[in-house]
């Protein structure tokens, strides 16, 4: 029974470092057509008999295939950003289109992964990822299943439940699932915020080679400055209460990218100048400590 247990967590410990089987993957995982385009959006929310403002005037075009982070400090709107993309919010003014499609609810056009996996605990891993299965696929399940198991790496894994499975290999599944309906967007809303920060690493490198294979569309909304620079073609800074574009940068350093490289650094230093920027175009010292501690502290929780 020990030699079970002790194989057992081997090869837990193997799948959590193992690379994506790109070779093996469905093709394609995401189509590349239509612009992702979000104009001018207000969105607030009631809290107790206040309305309180969380985004303001916020627009923003994502080409298709392209990977945009969205970064900025806690309380400026980066995850209700997400949601009204995903159409599980409505903004009070502006709109969403894909495509020539105005968003007004969710869709299987937009998958979307949390940084809770979400999946259901009373499932194995093949049972969650068929969950998450259009219902109007009549034929093939088991093949496309099959097929997205493979793709992130998760196979002789399929009956473990959430339970029994490690953080980096769950989020694993949850990915599967976001994927499973070939959506055109998919918004990632800090995936592996609660990761160690060595899975976290070797999950953003696969993410990137699935983005790369499938030339996705992704969103990814982060506190994690390093990350958003080592995955995106464009970061957007969320600043203010309520939330606004402040800047956008195009990251132009060629992939893979060295995160101990010069200009890594220039543009990191760059970013968190936008974010601990004040609306009058200044910041105190006392400030940006405070809001760099924050940031710092957010970005590993666990």
């Amino acid at each position: 029974m020990l030699s079970q247990l002790i194989s057992s967590s081997k090869r837990m410990l193997d799948v959590a470092a193992r690379p994506f089987q790109s070779g093996t993957s469905p093709a394609p995982v995401v189509t590349t057509q239509g612009t992702l385009t979000v104009s001018h959006c207000d969105k607030s929310f009631l809290i107790g008999d206040q309305l309180t403002p969380i985004l303001r005037d916020v627009s923003l075009t994502v080409e298709a295939g392209q990977f945009l982070c969205v970064v900025g400090g806690s309380g400026c709107g980066k995850s209700t950003l997400l949601r009204v993309i995903a159409g599980l919010e409505t903004a009070e003014r502006g709109s969403v289109a894909l495509g020539d499609q105005v968003v007004t609810k969710p869709g299987l056009d937009r998958g979307v992964v949390f940084q809770e996996h979400r999946l259901l605990p009373w499932l194995n891993v093949w049972q969650n990822i068929d969950f998450g299965l259009s219902q109007s696929v009549r034929s093939g399940r088991d093949r496309i299943i099959a097929d997205h198991i493979r793709l992130v790496g998760l196979e002789g894994f399929e009956m473990l439940h959430p339970g029994q499975l490690s953080g980096g290999m769950a989020q694993r599944a949850g990915l599967a699932r976001a994927l499973v309906n070939h959506p055109r967007v998919l918004l990632l809303d800090e995936p592996f915020g609660a990761l160690d920060a060595l899975t976290r690493w070797q999950m953003q490198t696969e993410l990137l080679r699935i983005w790369e294979a499938e030339r996705a569309t992704m969103i990814l909304v982060t506190h994690d400055i390093d990350e958003a620079i080592y995955l995106a073609d464009q970061i957007i800074v969320l600043g203010g209460r309520p939330g606004n574009v402040r800047q956008r940068f195009q990251v132009e350093l060629p992939r893979p990218r060295d995160r101990g490289a010069s200009g890594f650094a220039e543009l990191r230093r760059e970013i968190w100048d936008a974010i601990f920027l004040k609306d009058d175009g200044d910041t105190s010292s006392f400030e940006r400590e405070r809001l760099l501690a924050e940031l710092v502290a957010e970005s590993h929780a666990t």
